[in-house]
């Protein structure tokens, strides 16, 4: 080990990555500029939820189409000049315990990835819910109306600096990365699954009991996953490097 250094079991037991045993990336190349590009298209793409209700209901129609295009329009220009997490000609967060300013536009791209990751599992649990108890398929009347407001508060956090990657600091990014990615990996394998079970089963209280009892049990595995560090990009990179004692 390095002077100075020490090494300890993280108190939650996952799986780690040793700050000191990662290779320092100077530039990113093009390849990895292009492919953060529809990522961030497809997080802007998702922000207005009863457009793309609409469409996965009925498909695209004229207000889809529009929108994709001002999304890939905006976003290409965005990561053009570098100011999508990403796409930056040079990596920002190079030393994961480096306190350093959080850029704008960083904070502003996580704590819309926030609201997107929060709003449409609010939803669609909620209209599960209302649907078992109720025999109502009120799904669009819910995105009209609670849609906008779970987004908006996760908005206010994040540029509060109160979600992880939003926050003012990069300090702890190699822990708020896992929690970020996490996050992702439930809610879009929950979400994706969701969607197969809506198109496939019928329209009725046990079906609907099924759909919110697969989601839950997707979400918590899947969450399980990520916290143990099985996923890509969920493990911690902590100080420090392994050590080997014999």
């Amino acid at each position: 080990m390095r002077p100075g250094e020490t090494t300890t079991a993280p108190p939650y037991g996952t799986r780690v990555e040793y700050a000191a045993a990662r290779r320092v990336r100077e530039r990113n190349t093009i390849v990895y500029r292009v492919l953060h590009w529809p990522v961030w298209a497809w997080v802007y793409f998702l922000i207005p939820g009863p457009l793309i209700a609409d469409l996965f209901h009925r498909g695209f129609d004229s207000r889809v189409v529009a929108w994709l295009a001002c999304v890939v329009a905006g976003t290409g220009v965005a990561a053009w000049f570098g100011k999508l997490p990403g796409t930056e000609t040079r990596p920002y967060v190079m030393f994961f315990t480096e306190d350093k300013p959080n850029p704008r536009y960083r904070r502003f791209c996580y704590a819309a990835a926030w609201g997107v990751i929060a709003a449409y599992p609010a939803v669609n649990i909620t209209g599960l819910l209302v649907a078992i108890l109720t025999g109502r398929w009120i799904m669009h009347q819910l995105y009209a109306a609670m849609f906008v407001p779970v987004m908006a508060a996760m908005w206010a956090l994040g540029f509060a600096g109160r979600l992880p990657r939003a926050k003012r600091s990069v300090q702890y990014e190699g822990y708020e990365r896992r929690v970020f990615y996490g996050a992702v990996w439930t809610v879009t394998m929950a979400q994706t699954v969701l969607f197969g079970l809506w198109k496939m089963l019928p329209r009725s209280p046990g079906a609907d009991a099924a759909m919110l009892v697969v989601f839950a049990a997707l979400m918590a595995l899947t969450g399980w996953f990520a916290y143990r560090g099985y996923l890509p990009r969920t493990r911690p990179i902590v100080p420090g490097e392994l050590t080997i004692l014999d």
